[in-house]
């Protein structure tokens, strides 16, 4: 009874934008919607965290080790995954090859554009290193990493130099590409091993202020379409769960939902898309040349998470890949003792059947269910599919 609340309660919220219409007027709005024509795409540019990240964390510092990688690349390409992300599935349905990471200089095109997303990423910015599990390319770096490529591939197409215009965008691609964002998931993760220690409510408004300053500064440097994703659920991650962590098996009652996910840590989540949302309204009345798309990603992954065996998979909060036992976390692709024992974490015999790659991150299989249920329409607002979110819609 609860898994069918919550698939009502899914069901509302992406029903939310026309709650206010009279029925003529939802019928005109659908319409009309379906009559948009295809945007013609030059080019993606994306932002984020290591839920998109193609190779930037592992250029930057210690490349990716197998069994990463094993299901679509047959080796490690960088990816939090065992294969394909959803990015990649956005950029194969969009016509456009899987986009390379900005800072890899190593077999990269950026013709169709260029990815600025690196794994630990955040919205605000960090004082931990990459060895203390942080990242120098918080948002505000990746959005000037773009800055600078916008300038110096824009002086390839007035110096004549021919050789260079295959390898990057046109000046005048840039405001007709699409920008895709998706990150904060690690600004609450933050939050959450604070300990409480500050009021969240306070704490996600910052987040959002910064997460606002660079959706602008994008904006004041030609992005005109925006699709941007809320974080997921975070409490539905594996490794935070009971049942790979406490000894004995034994929580409060509340603590989890029906479904077996931190509650509280939810709940976290809700309030920064909550706040997310409200500043893409805020940011469409601002910006009239420019198209934002929001995309609930909580309520996609939650219900993929819901419906697990329904939809193909085995119990959502399976690991396929890792060693997490009694407390123990060794993570996908590396070795320890562990009592008195040489345990190396390596994968699953089927990844397909898993939701959860390495208790943090999604399988290619998984990906792929989410990029299909998103990139149509369903779990946007407005509901249109990726292929028309150029025009302007109210």
């Amino acid at each position: 009874m609860g898994s069918m609340k919550e698939f009502i309660g899914v069901m509302m919220l992406l029903s939310t934008c026309f709650m206010s219409m009279k029925g003529e007027e939802l019928i005109k709005s659908s319409s009309s919607t379906l009559t948009l024509e295809g945007c013609d795409f030059p080019a993606i540019f994306n932002f984020g965290d290591s839920n998109s990240d193609t190779g930037s964390m592992a250029a930057a510092f210690y490349p990716e080790t197998s069994p990463y990688g094993q299901t679509f690349f047959k080796e490690p390409v960088g990816r939090a995954s065992d294969g394909r992300l959803i990015i990649d599935f956005i950029a194969k349905h969009l016509g456009f090859p899987y986009l390379s990471a900005y800072i890899n200089s190593i077999g990269t095109s950026y013709r169709n554009g260029a990815n600025f997303a690196a794994g630990s990423s955040t919205i605000r910015r960090q004082n931990r290193t990459y060895f203390d599990g942080g990242t120098p390319f918080v948002l505000e770096i990746q959005t000037q990493q773009f800055n600078q490529f916008k300038a110096r591939t824009g002086k390839f197409f007035t110096s004549g130099n021919k050789g260079y215009k295959k390898q990057f965008p046109r000046p005048e691609e840039f405001a007709k590409a699409i920008y895709t964002l998706d990150i904060g998931q690690n600004d609450i993760a933050a939050a959450i091993n604070n300990g409480g220690k500050e009021d969240f409510q306070v704490v996600a408004s910052k987040i959002v202020e910064y997460f606002s300053n660079q959706v602008q500064l994008l904006h004041g440097l030609g992005a005109r379409t925006f699709w941007i994703h809320n974080t997921g659920p975070i409490g539905c991650l594996p490794v935070s769960l009971p049942i790979h962590n406490a000894k004995p098996n034994k929580t409060q009652p509340g603590y989890l939902d029906q479904n077996g996910c931190v509650k509280y840590q939810n709940e976290m989540a809700k309030i920064f898309n909550k706040k997310l949302k409200n500043l893409v309204i805020q940011l469409r009345a601002k910006f009239h040349d420019a198209s934002l798309t929001y995309v609930d990603m909580f309520s996609a992954k939650y219900h993929l998470i819901s419906h697990a065996k329904k939809e193909g998979f085995v119990e959502a909060y399976n690991i396929c890949c890792g060693y997490h036992k009694d407390g123990y976390h060794l993570y996908c692709g590396n070795k320890a003792i562990i009592k008195g024992k040489q345990i190396f974490a390596g994968s699953c015999k089927d990844p397909s059947k898993y939701i959860s790659w390495d208790g943090v991150h999604y399988t290619e299989a998984a990906n792929n269910w989410i990029a299909k249920h998103i990139i149509n329409g369903s779990f946007s607002d407005p509901p249109i599919p990726i292929t028309r979110s150029c025009h302007r819609t109210h």
